[in-house]
């Protein structure tokens, strides 16, 4: 008999990998996901499938990529039919629980089919608010264009994330004796940057240091330029970016507080826990703040991907090519249950067992529009509201756009601007943009190539039943009585 573990899956919201200790930052302090790491398997490569919320999240649950299945924006969700792993999970025998209220994976009717349980036992008292425009934001409109709020006070108010913790520690207390499956996926550290002591203070400013700055050589996308402009990101001081990052390093420590808390009352025996992120921050890097619809930065896409217990192997660092999408086939391998339909993950397994194999040569992320979408552009407001108004008035600064990594390049074509590439193993930030260069055109080529290969092989998927040739038809025979014809 399969041995069935549990399984935790534990979801950050715009969590960098590079601001975790375990995955090379000295300064932040995270020791209950550098524990996790060390119990387990991390993975230095790790890649999300979009730079934004929903759609990574959709791909990471189906085991596509955005492109697959159209889920390639913030309001084009996962269908109540599209097989998830949380709902194979759910077919397979899992009591599949949800903590909290995570809007932005599952379409109407979804969450009923795939889980069994969904929302608060605890509910929060106070949920995130923007206000209406940056005149009421504390610190007026630069805080406000730099999503930056500082210091909330610490008065009792239960927010959504404490809300979410506290229903996954209340379940956990009594789980039940079938194989579960327990979804954690918060918000932090997502702006706005904002947290109460003793996170707030955690900090040293002056010894974090100041944000990767652009290469002024380099060409850069459009949209760099556009948001610094439009944000005004120019009036942030050094020491501004340094608390905007004190601040968001102290998000990531209560953030890793609370998955302390939860894996207290885990048993690692016979528990798997993944923790990941849907996607990184620029955090003042290139001079930019948040997110966009095109990044494609590692500091966007790099995901800090750990997954252990349930007696798999511990202390392993895979710097192997691995995406997201990897994650499903991963854990239903481990519950021993196959998937339903065909999808473009690999399983982990082997992997974690030798970590040393490559697991894939190549990852991708995907991300943007054709220009003919424009109505399918993100809507809102404020504080997002110049973002969303850029990309409205100059489509194509959020036009289509494909990043393709090995262990040692990144290439990104775009489908309206100029290609990128960059040599990771000497330019990390991915600062300097040497597309084009004669010495590297061999480099490029290949990139380019491997790019186009996958998209013809993930281009869709055949569904999985078949058509019946001259199935009976019910409908009258096209014979008139030729007698009735006058």
């Amino acid at each position: 008999m399969h041995h069935r573990p549990n399984f935790v899956v534990f979801v950050a919201d715009q969590l960098r990998a590079d601001a975790v200790g375990a995955f090379g930052n000295p300064y932040v302090r995270t020791p209950n996901i550098d524990a996790l790491a060390a119990r387990g398997t991390r993975f230095t490569n790790a890649y999300a499938q979009n730079p934004i919320c929903a759609p990574s999240r959709a791909s990471l649950m189906t085991g596509c990529y955005p492109h697959t299945f159209g889920h390639r924006t913030q309001n084009h969700l996962v269908k109540p039919w599209e097989p998830n792993l949380l709902g194979t999970l759910k077919a397979a025998g899992y009591h599949v629980t949800w903590a909290g209220m995570r809007g932005d994976l599952f379409a109407p009717g979804a969450t009923e089919t795939s889980v069994d349980e969904h929302g608060f036992s605890e509910f929060p008292t106070v949920l995130p608010s923007h206000g209406k425009d940056p005149a009421q934001w504390p610190g007026g409109d630069l805080w406000a264009r730099l999503y930056y709020r500082g210091e909330v006070p610490d008065d009792g108010r239960v927010d959504v994330d404490e809300a979410t913790v506290r229903t996954a520690e209340q379940w956990l207390a009594a789980p039940p004796d079938t194989p579960w499956v327990l979804f954690v996926p918060v918000l932090a550290p997502h702006p706005p940057f904002e947290v109460a002591e003793p996170w707030y203070s955690m900090y040293d400013r002056e010894a974090l240091p100041l944000p990767v700055e652009p290469d002024p050589d380099s060409a850069e996308p459009a949209y760099m330029a556009a948001l610094r402009e439009r944000h005004g990101l120019d009036r942030a001081t050094p020491e501004l970016w340094q608390e905007v990052k004190a601040t968001y390093y102290g998000m990531v420590s209560r953030l890793d507080d609370h998955l302390g808390r939860v894996m207290k009352h885990v048993d690692p025996g016979d528990t798997v826990t993944v923790f990941l992120s849907d996607h990184g921050e620029y955090l003042g890097d290139f001079g930019l703040v948040e997110k966009f619809p095109t990044a494609m930065h590692s500091c966007i896409t790099r995901d800090p991907l750990i997954i252990a217990g349930g007696g798999l192997p511990e202390g392993g660092v895979s710097d192997s090519m691995v995406e997201l999408v990897d994650v499903m086939p991963t854990l239903l391998e481990l519950a021993g249950t196959a998937p339903v339909q065909r999808h473009f993950g690999r399983s982990l397994v082997p992997h974690l067992h030798d970590p040393d194999s490559e697991h894939r040569r190549y990852a991708f992320t995907e991300a943007g529009f054709s220009v003919e979408e424009h109505d399918q552009l993100e809507q809102g407001g404020f504080p997002y509201d110049l973002r969303i108004a850029l990309a409205q008035e100059r489509p194509a600064v959020v036009g289509k756009a494909i990043a393709v990594r090995d262990q040692e390049w990144t290439y990104v074509w775009r489908r309206y601007e100029e290609p990128e590439l960059y040599h990771r193993a000497t330019d990390p930030d991915e600062r300097h943009n040497v597309a084009g260069r004669p010495e590297h055109a061999g480099t490029q080529r290949r990139l380019h190539e491997a790019l186009f290969t996958w998209l013809v092989d993930t281009a869709d998927v055949i569904p999985a039943d078949r058509d019946p040739r001259l199935p009976k038809v019910d409908l009258p025979a096209p014979v008139r009585d030729a007698r009735s014809d006058p």
